[in-house]
């Protein structure tokens, strides 16, 4: 049992050595050094439970803390009374195991030793996973720091997962591995279902090291939930540590995305996107670019899927020679991944795919085939194997709002909305400043069509006897023609169709491919992963406004595109409130930044209505939100 002695001896001298060579502390970490007295007196009993051997880095009080070096191994001689202590429990753990629990206090996940020092410290020499404790925790103060944030999403997690093994640098992250793992908020986890997820974790762990994780910022959680939503929970859990090693791999690029404090980077605008045709192709040397568009829905029966649809032929046509195009239809009902296999066999070196709801599928294709341009119409998503795109519609919106505004005539208009998606609350935002602008006194009687239905969400604006509504910017076809669609006036006399927003898909797709075909797209690639987010100065949004319009308001509408598009004027500059009366922007001056107008969960105060809850939306837009919802609206947050 000596050599034992010596070799953990050597191993703490080691870890003493490095530790003064750099000016750190060389010892174990106080507790008591770090809260003071009443604090710790204020903890709350959690009992017995298993302890992550990586997390015990210190000790309750100072008495011991010498003996020991940062990494727990020890620093008193071989000749010591403690040594004789030490090679004692050494030899017991060999023989049947340590299994008498230790007492620690915890605090911020992080393990501070009252009762076995030596136990602990021979546990860890053995390479112990896990230790039994009894755990007295001690909570930190409330605060904005996103380390006590992420803390106490932990504590809420371990009330009903009982594990505290997993740690994440983001807000939100636990709530994110319930839902991936296929479970309900707060949904207590078996003795089962924790023992699996501790295997599973232990394997990841491995690998992830194995692949150079040692050199990243990100933890070993933020790895495995870039993976799980890659290929999800159960393809990890049934992997052979050699098999997971390699498909940890294949993933690397998503899974160092991950300590980017901000991994998405916006681009706004389309730039040298112009094509030549070089004397291959003007001698028919070169082949067309397959180009694949894969739609969740079919174009007969939604207007989102057509407007894509019309996209496609407009870079059929105007691409004509350069691509080839081929879509596919109803993608969610069949299988979005076989879809997507599919176009590959027949040849798509490019894909778009036109709905969040295939993201999941579009990311893990995108991994498996290297070789193909992936690209999803959503926006905030924050991955390295794909890219997508959206457009700035709020920036219509906007000019929208400033036509209802002006003729409202009984201070009340109407709005409807459908997904609580990225992107859409600021369009909201957005029409209601305009709306506000131009009629201070006016409010915007906001209803969601997924709440129940779009027929539905109309009556009760007109119950309210509001005549101008702001419907969704698609028309659905299914609904009997194309009447239900931007600004419209609804009396008893019919409806009249004012304005509209336009979604202009063929310039969009237009745009990214000529980046493709002139070897652009492949240098705007970068450590981040890449949103496109086009406005009104690409061209791939706009306005049309009716000649029944009053000639005054169309020139409003117009001067203030133009205003927009030349960055004199900003849908949101200041002043702005929200519902709760919280001032988000005071000066007249300033406008908010790009990345905060995305992922907008607040409501103007001019706005009458809510962010529907989770369990309030259909199962059809339950799906959706699970991709690309606010985190307000997600179901982790009812």
């Amino acid at each position: 049992m000596a050599e034992n002695y010596r070799k953990a001896l050597s191993r703490g001298q080691r870890e003493y050595r490095y530790c003064v060579t750099r000016g750190h502390y060389p010892y174990l970490s106080v507790l008591d050094e770090i809260l003071p007295p009443e604090r710790t007196s204020m903890g709350t009993e959690l009992g017995l439970i298993q302890v992550p051997t990586q997390f015990i880095v210190g000790t309750k009080t100072a008495g011991r803390t010498t003996a020991f070096a940062r990494n727990f191994m020890p620093l008193l001689g071989e000749k010591t009374e403690f040594a004789v202590k030490w090679e004692k429990l050494c030899q017991a753990h060999l023989k049947e195991g340590i299994r008498d629990p230790i007492k620690v206090y915890e605090y911020m996940n992080r393990y501070y030793v009252m009762e076995g020092n030596k136990r602990v410290s021979v546990l860890k020499f053995f390479d112990a996973v896990s230790i039994p404790a009894n755990v007295i925790r001690i909570l930190p103060q409330r605060s904005e720091s996103k380390e006590v944030q992420i803390y106490y999403e932990l504590v809420d997690f371990f009330r009903y997962s009982r594990v505290n093994l997993i740690e994440f640098s983001k807000t939100g992250s636990y709530a994110a591995l319930q839902r991936f793992l296929g479970k309900a908020p707060e949904e207590p986890w078996t003795d089962e279902e924790r023992s699996a997820f501790h295997t599973t974790y232990y394997y990841f762990e491995k690998a992830y090291y194995a692949n150079g994780g040692h050199r990243l910022r990100s933890t070993v959680g933020d790895a495995m939930l870039a993976y799980i939503k890659v290929y999800g929970y159960q393809t990890l859990r049934n992997m052979t540590e050699t098999e997971m090693k390699k498909s940890v791999a294949k993933v690397w690029e998503e899974i160092t995305l991950q300590q980017e404090e901000q991994p998405i980077d916006l681009k706004l605008d389309p730039a040298g996107t112009e094509t030549k045709k070089t004397l291959l192709h003007k001698l028919g040397g070169t082949k067309p670019l397959k180009v694949a568009f894969i739609y969740d829905k079919t174009p007969e029966t939604s207007g989102w899927t057509y407007g894509h649809e019309l996209g496609r032929q407009h870079v059929e046509r105007v691409l004509k020679g350069q691509v080839e195009t081929t879509s596919y239809a109803d993608a969610i009902p069949l299988d979005s991944n076989a879809v997507l296999e599919e176009a590959i066999l027949d040849g798509a070196k490019v894909i778009f795919t036109t709905s969040p709801l295939m993201l999941p599928a579009s990311l893990r294709v995108a991994v498996d085939h290297p070789e193909v341009r992936i690209l999803n119409c959503s926006l905030n998503q924050s991955h390295r194997y794909i890219r997508t795109y959206y457009a700035r519609m709020y920036e219509a919106k906007f000019i929208v709002g400033a036509i209802a505004g002006a003729l409202a005539e009984h201070n009340r208009v109407g709005y409807l909305c459908d997904y609580p998606i990225y992107g859409m609350i600021a369009g909201i935002n957005a029409f209601a400043r305009g709306v506000q602008m131009v009629n201070p006194r006016a409010k915007v009687y906001l209803e969601w069509s997924t709440v129940d239905s779009l027929a539905d969400a109309t009556r009760r604006l007109t119950d309210r006897g509001i005549d101008l509504i702001s419907f969704q910017d698609m028309a659905r076809l299914k609904d009997g023609g194309r009447t239900n669609f931007g600004l419209v006036r609804v009396d008893s006399d019919g409806q009249m169709n004012l304005a509209m927003p336009v979604w202009d898909w063929g310039i969009y797709y237009e745009s990214i491919l000529r980046t493709i075909l002139n070897g652009k797209f492949k240098t705007e690639e970068e450590a981040k992963a890449l949103n496109y987010y086009y406005g009104l100065k690409s061209g791939v949004v706009d306005v049309i406004c009716s000649n029944k319009l009053p000639s005054g308001v169309r020139e409003l509408a117009e001067v203030l595109k133009q205003a927009v598009i030349n960055d004199i004027c900003h849908p949101f500059s200041g002043p702005l409130v929200t519902q709760q009366g919280t001032t988000v922007l005071d000066s007249v001056t300033s406008s908010i930044p790009v990345e905060q107008i995305i992922s907008m969960e607040w409501l103007l105060d001019n706005v009458v209505g809510t962010i529907p809850t989770y369990e309030e939306l259909t199962a059809e837009a339950r799906a959706t939100v699970d991709m690309a919802g606010v985190k307000k609206a997600k179901k982790d947050q009812i």
